[in-house]
Formats: structure tokens, sequence, C-alpha cells
């Protein structure tokens, strides 16, 4: 073989292999249930998109915290709220974070006739069990009790609570008629602008503290290019559009 013959193979080779994608790699991500409805459409577009694989884990925010402490092996939380990601960065178990998604509560029964779109119903007591996540670990939670002592109706709805473990219980709760009303993520009744079901109130944000959902790149996910890539696509325009349908703002 001449050597003019082994420099054009040698930069045959490079070319070819400058121009092969980056290896796919896998991640796992721990979704905060009100958003995993979301998260398993824009899983799909984003594996297709990229190659990457994503296993995702949904649950509440306060329960991945101590998990993550507790060394689970998840590599992205996207959380219910905005303290979790920033509290994670600060102890050293984060890198990065950002908002993907402001939240949207609602008061959702399963019955279509149940809620005129207002909260007469709510005022009056007319139920007999009412849905709320548990407070203490999930903001959906803690967002539904501000709505109640704003409107004066904690005390009247103390003994006709059911408290769920995280949203995705709570929604359980009132599709499954256990409860009549349920306070529930409007993602998890909301599409393409309009219910998927039943009747609702959407709550006034006016109520209670905004509902700010980061993201955290987490310290065992700092190298993996799929968890990085996984929060570029979450800034990406399709993306945005796919979060804004389940109603969502951004």
């Amino acid at each position: 073989m001449t050597r003019a013959f082994k420099k054009l193979a040698s930069v045959l080779v490079l070319s070819a292999s400058a121009s092969l994608p980056a290896a796919a790699d896998s991640a796992h991500i721990a979704v905060a249930a009100n958003f995993a409805a979301p998260m398993k459409a824009l899983s799909a577009r984003f594996e297709q998109a990229t190659g990457h694989r994503l296993t995702l884990s949904p649950g509440s925010t306060g329960k991945f915290y101590a998990q993550i402490k507790n060394g689970a092996p998840f590599d992205v939380l996207l959380a219910a709220d905005d303290e979790t990601p920033a509290r994670l960065l600060r102890e050293g178990d984060a890198v990065r974070t950002q908002t993907y998604a402001v939240g949207k509560l609602a008061l959702w029964s399963a019955d279509a006739a149940k809620l005129d779109g207002s909260d007469a119903l709510l005022r009056r007591g007319a139920y007999n069990r009412l849905a709320v996540a548990n407070p203490r670990l999930a903001p959906y939670g803690a967002a539904a009790m501000q709505v109640l002592e704003k409107l004066g109706l904690a005390g009247q709805a103390k003994d006709k609570l059911v408290m769920g473990e995280n949203i995705g219980q709570t929604h359980q709760f009132a599709a499954s008629g256990n409860a009549e009303l349920g306070f529930v993520a409007l993602s998890q009744v909301w599409q393409d602008g309009k219910l998927t079901g039943g009747s609702a109130w959407l709550v006034p944000p006016a109520l209670h503290a905004p509902i700010r959902q980061d993201a955290a790149l987490l310290k065992r996910g700092a190298a993996n290019a799929a968890a990085r890539a996984l929060l570029d696509f979450l800034r990406s325009h399709e993306a945005q559009a796919v979060i804004r349908s389940y109603g969502y703002e951004l």
C-alpha cells in the first residue's frame, strides 16, 4: 500500500467517524405525579428525536427528595415545586436547575353535572368527601390547603378530607368516586384546551402560591448525555407546545 493511499484511507475513516451521531445514552427520571402524562408524551418524542432512552418513575416530590438523599439512582428530578430542586442544589445533590412548567390547580369531579365551573358547591359544603394530596409531600396539596384557607372553608372541609399520598393518588380517589370532589392538577384532567371528562372549577392562581415546577440535573446525571439532552429538549418549541396542551403555563 502506497503512502498516498494510506493517507487517503485515514482521511476517509476520520470523515466517516465524524459524521456518526453521538452514542445514545439512557437516563432514569423521577417525575412529579402531576407531570406523568405530559412526560410520557414528551418521552416518546425525545427518544425518537435523539435516540436516547428514558426510564420514568412517577411519584411525590417529597418522597423523591428523601430517596435522592438516600442514594436513589435518578439522573433528573422533574419536581412539582421549585423549592426541592433548589434545596438539592444547595446541598450538593444537584448541579443545575431550570423551570420547565408552572402548574394550575383544579377542583374536579368525575360527574359531569357536579360542578358548574364555579366554587359554589365547595362553598355550600354540598359534598361528603374531598380528595387532597398530602400537603407535606405534594405541592399541589399545599396549594389546595391554601385555597381552602383563603376561602375560609378549611374548618368546614376538615372532616371531609381524603388525603392522597401524591396528586396521582388524589386524582384516583376522585376518578373512582371514592371522593365526589378532588383538588387535582389541571394537567390530569385537561388536554388540548378542554376537560377530558367530568366537571371542574379552574382555581384562580391568586388563591394560592405559584406552582413553579423546576427540573434538577442530579449529581449522578451530570455526565449523562441523555439527562443533559432532556433538559435542553424541555426548552424546545416542540416540548413547550406539548406542555401547554396539558394546561401548564411557561
